[in-house]
């Protein structure tokens, strides 16, 4: 009877996740206007197909579904299969790097017969890959699904929509912002083998052409659905970024993730929600099924007056990345409000030389960047620009709500900014 029902179940949710699918779709679409359409004229031969894609997890998730093969499997099993899969994807990277060595060496003459081994073997890897893969992708929804449930996210112990990720080679975004302001005006998603010199290309010719300030960045996921997600090994990352996408859904059905596309403003409220989501459950997957990856705390800092004068002299201070990055946006601003363009940019490369000198190497600093990275605003600081209320105003929120499930429900049923901004307790609660 127990398994009749459970087939009953995954049968409900399969036609589920089908519906779920055609109303979400449509987030990785760009809002129609004439510069989108002045943009495909230099990108239409490699943009990236949603819809090829789509169906294709679609499938492979309907099929996760009505199989239910996890299910059954013991909860140390469940999470030896994580962990395995993990590790083989870190034996693909390393049998990966072995390959490229053997045809970037010199004194190899003959790097494909050389190789054949090292091929042989990172055959055999991926296709041991695509058979783990799925078993793993079922378990950590399943893990996610828990997590959402133990935080009230879920109705009746199931999340909607279901939890579906696939890992997958993720689509490259050019992200397009006017010379004279960091605003994204275009998100183009292109197909992720394209050469930091075809990147590189792109952008000049957009550049050129149409006047603006352009750059080709990689992305950690795209919240349609089921939701992409990068490969990695890093089970910490891979959790908050599954839970950050899965949170996009959800957003989706409701007023505030419609509205993704409205503003600048709803983007940044939309992106720093998933942000803080994302790490919370993430953080509260890790500590309840992978406890051995919970990161150690940071070092107690010792205030007491008594202590001892240091024997040796200080230090110098840590490079402090988003410190210098928000100063380096503030600045920016100031530089374009004030009409002067040219500056702006020579500032940034100057900036960005700066950076990379400090072991950040960014391939370029300019409006675009910002436009794009100063979205996500889950913490101080960083590429969100002084002046921009939208990332303080959310983190206030979340501060008054007694839960993470309260903050969802409330700020997800919002579609304007000056909603959020009734909703925080004055100035004092926007506060960074």
């Amino acid at each position: 009877m127990e398994h009749t029902w459970n087939s009953v179940k995954r049968i409900f949710w399969t036609g589920l996740v089908i519906a779920a699918a055609v109303l979400l779709l449509h987030r990785s679409d760009v809002e129609p206007g004439d510069l989108t359409n002045r943009l495909h004229g230099f990108t239409r031969d490699v943009e990236f197909d949603y819809g090829k894609w789509g169906l294709n997890a679609l499938g492979i998730k309907s099929l996760q579904v009505a199989s239910g093969t996890v299910d059954y499997l013991p909860q140390e099993t469940q999470k030896q299969l994580v962990l395995d899969y993990l590790d083989l994807v870190r034996q693909i990277y390393q049998t990966e790097a072995v390959l490229e060595d053997i045809y970037a060496d010199p004194n190899i003459e003959d790097p494909e017969g050389m190789s054949v081994e090292t091929r042989q073997t990172l055959a055999a890897l991926y296709d041991l890959r695509d058979q783990l893969a799925p078993l793993a992708e079922a378990v950590l929804q399943n893990q996610i699904t828990a997590v959402a449930a133990d935080l009230e996210l879920t109705l009746g112990g199931q999340s909607l929509p279901p939890v579906f990720y696939h890992v997958t080679p993720l689509p490259l975004a050019l992200i397009v912002s006017p010379r004279d302001a960091i605003r994204q005006d275009a998100d183009i998603s292109l197909i992720p083998d394209l050469t930091v010199a075809d990147r590189a290309s792109l952008e000049e010719q957009v550049d050129q052409n149409l006047d603006v300030s352009s750059l080709v960045v990689n992305i950690g996921g795209v919240g349609m659905y089921p939701t992409m997600v990068m490969q990695t090994t890093n089970i910490n990352w891979l959790a908050e970024v599954v839970a950050h996408e899965w949170i996009h859904n959800v957003l989706t059905l409701r007023p505030l993730g419609a509205s993704y596309l409205q503003s600048p403003e709803l983007r940044t409220m939309n992106e720093t929600t998933a942000s803080i989501a994302g790490k919370e459950i993430g953080a509260a997957l890790i500590e309840r099924f992978y406890p051995e990856f919970v990161p150690p705390p940071p070092p107690p800092t010792d205030d007491s007056q008594d202590a001892p004068e240091p024997t040796q002299p200080p230090s110098p201070p840590a490079f402090d990345f988003r410190a210098e990055m928000h100063e380096t946006r503030v600045n920016v601003d100031e530089m374009l409000e004030a009409g002067r363009v040219e500056e702006a940019e020579d500032y940034m490369e100057a900036r960005r030389q700066f950076f990379w000198e400090n072991g950040y190497h960014i391939r370029k600093l300019n409006q675009a960047y910002f436009a794009f990275h100063g979205a996500y605003a889950d913490q101080p600081g960083g590429a969100a620009g002084a002046a921009d209320p939208v990332g303080p105003a959310v983190r206030a929120l979340r501060a008054q709500s007694d839960s993470l499930v309260s903050f969802i429900n409330r700020i997800s049923w919002m579609w304007s900014f000056d909603q959020l901004q009734e909703a925080v307790e004055g100035p004092e609660s926007m506060s960074s």
